[in-house]
C-alpha cells in the first residue's frame, strides 16, 4: 500500500470511530456499530456516491427522497456562493428578501388553482405542523373555533415534530413519544395489492377508501374536522398510488363537509410523480400543498406550505396575526439554490424524462416479480416499492423474526455492500422502496434489477 492511500485508510478509519463515538444518527439502532463502521459518504457526482474508502453506490433513494438533479451540480453551489455574498442570512419576520419573493412568485404561478401564498419553513415536517396549525387558526377566525381535528390514513408518515408525528399513521414511530397532541385519526390507505374490500375492482376499492373518509368525518362530527392530510402517493408501506376517482371523490367530500384537503408533497413533488406537483398528475385542487426536499434537490434545507387565498384572507385584514414562524424559513441562501435547481430541471426538461422512462423503470422492476419473494411492484414515475412476501399464492408476509433475521440481518447491508443505497423497510409489510434521482435512464434501472436479484434471492434463502 502506497504512502498516500494508507493515509487515507487511516483517515476513513478515524472518520468511522468518530462517527459512532460522537455522532447520534437519525432513525439507526446504534447498537449496529459496536462491532461494524459507520458508512461515511463523502463524495457524490451524477446518480452516484462514494464512501470514505473510495467505494462507489448507486444512489436509489435520491439521499432521502430529495437530490433529483443528481449529485455535484456546481450551478446550484454557486447560487448558494453568489447568494451569500450578498446577503447571506435575514429573517422573513416582518421584512422580505429578493429570492423569497422570486421563489415565492414561482411557486404560485406554478401550482394547481389559487395556491397563491406561500410560507416557507426548514423541512418538510416543518410544513406539516404549519399547514395543521394553520388550518386550526383559520376556523377560529371565520366563526367555526370546533373545527380543529385531522385526518390522516394508516401508516402515513408526515414527519417527527409532536403535531406531524401525531398526524403520523406508524404506531411504531409514535408510542415512545405518547402522549402526542389528541384530535387525529386514521383511515384506510389505498393499498390495493392487500384490499380487505373489492378486491376485485380498483375503482371501487378507491371509491371504498375514500367513503372511508367521510365517514371518520361524519363519526366524529364534521364541526371538529378540519383538514385532511393526504400524500398524492403514499410512501410508508410502499408507495401506495391512488385508485382511479379517489382524489375526485375525497374532494367532494371535504367540500361537502367544509374540511380543507392537504396534499402533503414533501416527496411527491418537483419531479418525482413527472409533474412540479402530485395534485396535477392526479387532477385534484388541495386547499394546502405541503413541500420540502426535492424543492431544493437536498443542496440546502427548504420547505414550503402552499395555501389557497380563501386561506389568507383572515389574515390580510385588520390586527390578525399566523402567530407562527422559524429562524431559517425561507433563508436566502436555500431559496436562491431552490430557484438555481427549479432553473435546471426545467432547462434539462426533468419532468418530461421521468414521464418518459417510467415505463421503463416499472418493467425493468417488475422482471423481480419472477422471484418467489417479490410479491407485489407498485408506484409511479420515479417513485416505487417493491413487497416482499413468503407465499405469493397467498401474500403471507414475513413474521417479526423473519424481518429482524432477513431485513435487518442481510438485506439492508446486503444491498448496500453490493453498490445500491435504498431502503428496506418493515414499517408495515417489507418492502424494498427505490426513489432515484431524475436523471437516471435504463443503464441505472438495469444495474438496480441486478443487484436486487442477486440479493433478493439471497434474502429467500435465508427465511
Amino acid at each position: 500500500m502506497s504512502p498516500t492511500a494508507e493515509s487515507a485508510e487511516v483517515s476513513a478509519a478515524g472518520q468511522a470511530r468518530a462517527a459512532r463515538d460522537n455522532l447520534w444518527l437519525h432513525f439507526t439502532r446504534h447498537s449496529a456499530f459496536e462491532t461494524a463502521e459507520v458508512p461515511v459518504i463523502v463524495r457524490g457526482e451524477g446518480a452516484y456516491i462514494w464512501d470514505s474508502r473510495g467505494k462507489r453506490y448507486l444512489d436509489g433513494l435520491a439521499g432521502l427522497f430529495a437530490v433529483q438533479v443528481g449529485h455535484g451540480r456546481e450551478e446550484l453551489a454557486e447560487a448558494a456562493a453568489r447568494q451569500t455574498k450578498q446577503l447571506a442570512y435575514f429573517p422573513l419576520w416582518g421584512h422580505a428578501h429578493p429570492s423569497a419573493i422570486e421563489l415565492a412568485q414561482r411557486l404560485t404561478e406554478a401550482s394547481p388553482g389559487d395556491l397563491n401564498r406561500v410560507f416557507f419553513t426548514v423541512s418538510g415536517g416543518e410544513s406539516v405542523e404549519t399547514a395543521w396549525k394553520l388550518a386550526k387558526q383559520y376556523f377560529k377566525l371565520v366563526g367555526q373555533p370546533t373545527k380543529h381535528k385531522v385526518i390522516s390514513r394508516a401508516l402515513a408518515y408526515h414527519g417527527t415534530s409532536q403535531g406531524a408525528l401525531s398526524i403520523t399513521g406508524i404506531p411504531g414511530a409514535k408510542a415512545d413519544f405518547e402522549p402526542l397532541v389528541p384530535s387525529t385519526m386514521r383511515v384506510p390507505n389505498t393499498n390495493f395489492y392487500r384490499a380487505t374490500e373489492h378486491a376485485d375492482d380498483y375503482q371501487a376499492y378507491g371509491r371504498w377508501a375514500a367513503d372511508q373518509i367521510e365517514q371518520a368525518i361524519e363519526f366524529e362530527g364534521s364541526e371538529t374536522v378540519a383538514a385532511v392530510f393526504l400524500e398524492p402517493v403514499q410512501n410508508t408501506g410502499g408507495c401506495f398510488v391512488p385508485p382511479p376517482g379517489y382524489f375526485e371523490r375525497v374532494r367532494e367530500i371535504c367540500d361537502r363537509h367544509d374540511v380543507l384537503l392537504v396534499s402533503d408533497e414533501v416527496i411527491c413533488a418537483f419531479g418525482r410523480l413527472g409533474h412540479d406537483f402530485g395534485a396535477k398528475r392526479y387532477g385534484y385542487q388541495p386547499d394546502l400543498i405541503t413541500t420540502a426536499k426535492g424543492l431544493t434537490s437536498g443542496y440546502a434545507p427548504l420547505g414550503a406550505v402552499l395555501a389557497s387565498d380563501r386561506l389568507m384572507a383572515p389574515f390580510a385584514h385588520g390586527s390578525t396575526t399566523f402567530m407562527h414562524g422559524s429562524t431559517y424559513g425561507g433563508h436566502p441562501v436555500s431559496c436562491a439554490v431552490a430557484l438555481a435547481n427549479l432553473d435546471l430541471m426545467e432547462r434539462e426538461n426533468l419532468y418530461g424524462q421521468v414521464l418518459a422512462r417510467e415505463s421503463a423503470f416499472r418493467s425493468t422492476l417488475e422482471r423481480l416479480l419472477d422471484l418467489p419473494i417479490v410479491g407485489d411492484v407498485r408506484g409511479a414515475g420515479f417513485f416505487y416499492g417493491i413487497e416482499l412476501v413468503k407465499d405469493k399464492a397467498t401474500k403471507e408476509t414475513f413474521t417479526a423474526d423473519e424481518s429482524e433475521r432477513v431485513l435487518r440481518g442481510y438485506l439492508s447491508d446486503a444491498l448496500f455492500e453490493a453498490g445500491l443505497y435504498c431502503r428496506a423497510d418493515d414499517r408495515a409489510e417489507p418492502v424494498v422502496q427505490l426513489s432515484p434521482p431524475l436523471i437516471c435512464g435504463q443503464r441505472e434501472f438495469d444495474e438496480m434489477e441486478q443487484i436486487l436479484r442477486e440479493t433478493l434471492t439471497g434474502a429467500w434463502k435465508r427465511l
